[in-house]
């Protein structure tokens, strides 16, 4: 497995090596012996979660009260998304960046994100599946949301699809009227950094 630091500290990708033949495609998706040596820390395995979007559905950005916070491993097992780790903690040295990693059933990456980032992912064709494994089971009370167009998170969202076809952006009621990050920050419902 071939594992990168994303720009946001506290955010990995993760490539797993695939073994194919005329039978199919291997891979180890998660490996905890991976994970803890790059992390740290295990994954406290909570929820997991699957999602299926058709193209051009936006979800997010999604975070959780901190503490305790809700770290994410996130996989798609078919299609294709835009995975988007934005930095959310108050008084992070990358506060308010993102850093994105195209997540797909071709190379089969993941993500990892830990408690206090901010989440959102763009779908890039039909019936594109992303699962998910979380550290906190959903807890409506401390689920967080910010606009994912919000102009000052500035997230350069693609314009076409997989298939190079136009996307509309279709995100739910809630994400639309969700706050963009100065009124959140105003509103003190952002992480704090815990260093």
């Amino acid at each position: 497995m071939q594992i990168r630091e994303l720009s946001i500290p506290g955010a990995w990708e993760l490539t797993p090596r695939q073994f194919g033949d005329d039978r199919g495609v291997f891979l180890e998706w998660f490996k905890s012996s991976a994970f803890e040596k790059t992390v740290g820390r295990p994954l406290d395995l909570q929820q997991a979660n699957c999602s299926v979007s058709a193209a051009g559905v936006l979800r997010g950005v999604h975070f959780t009260d901190n503490p305790p916070g809700q770290a994410k491993y996130v996989t798609c097992v078919r299609g294709a998304f835009l995975d988007v780790i934005v930095d959310l903690r108050v008084g992070s040295p990358t506060f308010g960046s993102w850093d994105s990693v195209l997540l797909d059933d071709t190379d089969r990456r993941a993500v990892y994100l830990s408690e206090g980032l901010g989440h959102a992912i763009l779908s890039l064709e039909d019936r594109s599946t992303v699962i998910y494994l979380c550290s906190l089971e959903y807890t409506p009370e401390l689920d967080r949301d910010l606009n994912p167009l919000d102009p000052e998170l500035g997230i350069a969202w693609p314009t076409v699809g997989r298939d190079g076809q136009p996307l509309e952006y279709t995100l739910s009621a809630k994400d639309s009227a969700a706050p963009g990050l100065s009124a959140a920050l105003e509103a003190g419902i952002l992480p704090k950094w815990v260093n």
